[in-house]
């Protein structure tokens, strides 16, 4: 009977993904390992967020070889993974990333009433009703609706500029990338990049508008993103050193 179940089992390939988990200074971290035929090289990368690892090595790599890989690069897992936090859960007292700035979680205790940020004593907040439960949703819903707001006035703004139609925004949860456009003038974008700094939101919106005039990534279309955005260069340097931070939290 023991051989009957072992051969019904689904026999595991070559280049299926395996994942386990491992320990950078304590922390323990979920890795996964892609064998990839065409991959030359052993790379690993954080997934946004830090909440996980993911490697992809030749085809047919020995063990031993993955793990000398992972020991001579603990350093610096242990270096960009202390940029996380260990901790990011939403509740009251912690605090939240809008438009660049932290904001305090502060629940109000009321059943009802609509998600606010205000500034108390000097210091920034975002006020929650409702029941504790439904805090992370109540935040993600503010957020989503700060990004659109923000993202509508940019994208429509710059459109108008060049004299291009945008047909629909949508606002989605992506990890892959901040925004997409499509060739019949559909934009797309995540919406946390709310709390990243204005400028950086403006670019973001600037870069898909410049889309639909240079479906590409010509000198041409830098030059048009640019123009729209004076600060492009910079806002790219700070999405490339602070992107990832953007996905700690879950907000379910």
């Amino acid at each position: 009977m023991l051989s009957r179940l072992t051969f019904l089992q689904k026999p595991q390939r070559p280049s299926d993904p395996s994942t386990r988990t491992i320990d950078v200074a304590g922390r323990p971290i979920s890795l996964t390992i892609k064998p990839d035929s065409r991959a030359r090289r052993m790379t690993l990368r954080i997934e946004p967020g830090g909440k996980a690892l993911k490697m992809t090595v030749p085809l047919g790599l020995r063990q031993r070889e993955i793990d000398d890989f992972l020991a001579r690069h603990e350093g610096w897992l242990m270096t960009r993974l202390a940029r996380f936090p260990r901790n990011a859960g939403l509740e009251e007292g912690r605090y939240v990333q809008l438009r660049g700035v932290a904001h305090r979680i502060e629940r109000t205790g009321k059943a009802r009433g609509l998600t606010e940020a205000i500034v108390i004593d000097g210091e920034s907040v975002l006020r929650v009703g409702g029941s504790e439960e439904h805090l992370g949703r109540r935040l993600r819903d503010y957020l989503k609706a700060e990004a659109r707001k923000d993202l509508e006035y940019s994208a429509r703004t710059h459109a108008a500029t060049i004299g291009r139609r945008i047909n629909a925004i949508t606002l989605k949860d992506t990890k892959s990338r901040w925004g997409s456009c499509s060739h019949d003038g559909n934009l797309s974008f995540s919406w946390r990049i709310i709390m990243a700094p204005p400028y950086v939101i403006d670019y973001l919106a600037a870069h898909e508008v410049s889309h639909l005039e240079q479906m590409n990534h010509s000198d041409a279309f830098w030059t048009l993103c640019e123009r729209l955005c004076p600060k492009t260069l910079e806002a790219k340097h700070w999405l490339k050193r602070n992107g990832a931070m953007l996905h700690v939290h879950d907000f379910g």
